[in-house]
């Protein structure tokens, strides 16, 4: 069902106003890096007219091409350093010199500093626009194997969302899907080790697999098997430090037509919550642990699935660790049980879009990790359009 919009004022208002703050500081922070060369130069002129000729303000004149090189366009820096070669020039006149050579020395310092502020302001524009062009590269693949899932699919209310950690941190290697079935709608939630275009070709081996099995395979556990094999046999392509350390954690979960029951599998992975249409709160812990996919040769055992129940008006959500190892400014874990048990939402939407406020607020503006949300809702005969939506910001 659509959530009117005072639903998610109320479940996400704290939060947006927190990230708010925090980029109005950032923007602030930023306003006054960029307006440092130019009071660098008019300090040291002010300074250097209103002192003796003895006392020079030769290393701000220096310091403030320097100072706009990472931050200035190449254009900008040269502007800055002729700036610094005109003030002392100016200062010469102001001074009286006798001879323009007593100055020399210090009009080649600044020259020199400004010529070597030009190649800085170069490289750090090079290597600037190799990183946003594999950030842009790493996002446009992960788009390409990681769409948005459907709202509704199998009869069930899906929503998903993907938080990346910062804007200028490289893509992670957090991945979801879900599919409809002929034995039901099967989802998975994973983490794959590494970061950039290697986790992102990891993600596609991951969903692909996935995708394939979930159509062909009868059991869950043996679409967790086709993942072993699929990473398995990535790994014999990579070189010798991946192919021994390289693995993804994964819940995987097949959802059954009209009997009211989740079925899971576990590999390595944070234990998804059950939430109840009440707001009570149930972690789903594995019966028995298991290792994440990708590491068979430290131990093999058959997977088996748990059959958990999945009553009609409740909302399951899946997760990767980025939601529960986000961090406050002392450095304490987010705790989502705790923050979700006692809280209704209208439907799975609301139930991330007041998580991902949430994590923002309680960070400070931004986690640390890339952030995974997969949320699946079972409706309820009769459930009324409109139920009350409890905020979790504490």
């Amino acid at each position: 069902m659509d959530c009117p919009g005072w639903a998610r004022r109320v479940a996400g208002g704290a939060g947006k106003r927190q990230a708010g703050r925090v980029r109005q500081r950032a923007e602030g922070d930023r306003r006054l890096v960029r307006a440092l060369p130019v009071l660098l130069v008019v300090v040291g002129f002010v300074f250097d007219a209103s002192t003796p000729p003895d006392l020079t303000a030769a290393a701000l004149f220096a310091g403030a091409p320097v100072a706009a090189a990472p931050f200035y366009s190449g254009r900008g820096t040269a502007f800055i350093g002729l700036g610094s070669v005109a003030a002392v020039v100016a200062l010469w006149f102001i001074h009286d010199l006798p001879n323009l050579g007593e100055g020399s020395s210090e009009l080649f310092t600044v020259l020199t500093v400004g010529a070597l502020a030009l190649v800085i302001n170069r490289i750090l524009r090079r290597s600037g626009e190799q990183l946003a062009s594999q950030r842009v590269i790493a996002e446009t693949a992960q788009r390409a194997v990681l769409p948005t899932p459907a709202a509704r699919i199998g009869g069930l209310n899906v929503a998903a969302r993907y938080e990346a950690a910062q804007a200028d941190a490289f893509i992670g290697g957090d991945l979801f899907a879900v599919q409809d079935t002929p034995y039901g709608v099967r989802l998975i939630v994973g983490d794959v080790r590494g970061k950039g275009l290697q986790a992102v070709e990891a993600v596609a081996v991951v969903i692909g697999a996935f995708r394939e099995a979930a159509e062909q395979e009868s059991s869950l556990e043996a679409v967790t098997q086709r993942l072993e094999r699929a990473l398995a046999r990535e790994g014999t392509r990579r070189d010798r430090l991946d192919a021994v350390e390289g693995f993804t954690t994964a819940l995987l979960a097949e959802i059954p037509r009209g009997d009211g029951t989740v079925r899971l599998v576990n590999r390595g992975h944070p234990e998804p919550f059950m939430l109840g249409a009440d707001g009570s709160l149930d972690m789903l812990v594995p019966s028995e642990p298991a290792l994440p996919l990708g590491m068979a040769d430290l131990g093999v055992w058959p997977d088996r699935a748990d059959v958990r129940p999945f009553p009609p008006g409740a909302t399951l959500l899946l997760y990767t660790d980025g939601l529960s190892e986000a961090r406050d400014g002392s450095g304490v874990f987010y705790d989502p049980g705790t923050r979700l048990r006692g809280a209704i939402f209208p439907g799975p939407d609301e139930v991330l879009d007041a998580l991902v406020d949430d994590v923002r607020r309680y960070t400070g503006g931004g986690s640390n990790d890339d952030m995974a949300l997969l949320a699946v809702a079972r409706p309820a005969e009769g459930q009324p359009q409109r139920r009350r939506t409890v905020k979790i910001v504490k």
